[in-house]
């Protein structure tokens, strides 16, 4: 005859392992977050008015490194309404931008410390070898698809939000 401490020692450890891949699977302990594939972090930015009417949003790549902001969206094809980048520099300072390599035009917004948008320029897709530079003050450069600004009423002095985890270089 078997021992009943071996059943109900067997019997309390399967119901331990099914309720352990039930926990883990349903994410009740913890999600795991999977690493985005190019190595850019993703937040959301919010533009409002000097009102506080929130504008437009915006889901954007952080680039928050020397190798990422000289890269830009240069290896980007194509910006979706709503999609950008949010380039972050150690502090505010003036800065010039260039389209290297772009094959779609730009709205490039400066935005200072106080998160004001400072500048925005309309950039074109550059003709020949010709880089021209738009130059603006700020912390933040936010880089969305042309047309962006005048569709969603954006304009300087407005403001645009930059979440914690787009406030700061990260190398």
């Amino acid at each position: 005859m078997v021992d009943s401490r071996i059943v109900w020692g067997f019997a309390v450890f399967l119901l331990l392992l099914v309720g352990g891949v039930y926990v883990s699977q349903s994410g009740l302990l913890y999600q795991i977050d999977e690493p985005n594939p190019d190595g850019y972090e993703r937040v959301t930015v919010t533009a409002y008015d000097d009102n506080g009417t929130e504008l437009a949003t915006v889901e954007v790549r952080v680039a928050d490194t020397q190798p990422k902001r000289y890269l830009g969206l240069s290896n980007t094809s194509e910006l979706s309404t709503g999609a950008g980048m949010l380039f972050v520099h150690e502090s505010e300072g003036s800065h010039g931008y260039v389209m290297r390599d772009m094959a779609f035009p730009l709205d490039i917004v400066f935005v200072d410390a106080d998160e004001r948008i400072t500048t925005i320029h309309h950039a074109g897709v550059p003709e020949g070898s010709y880089e021209r530079t738009y130059r603006g003050r700020g912390k933040w450069v936010l880089e969305v698809p042309r047309g962006w600004a005048n569709e969603t009423g954006v304009e300087e002095g407005d403001r645009i939000a930059v979440p914690p985890a787009a406030r700061n270089v990260s190398g």
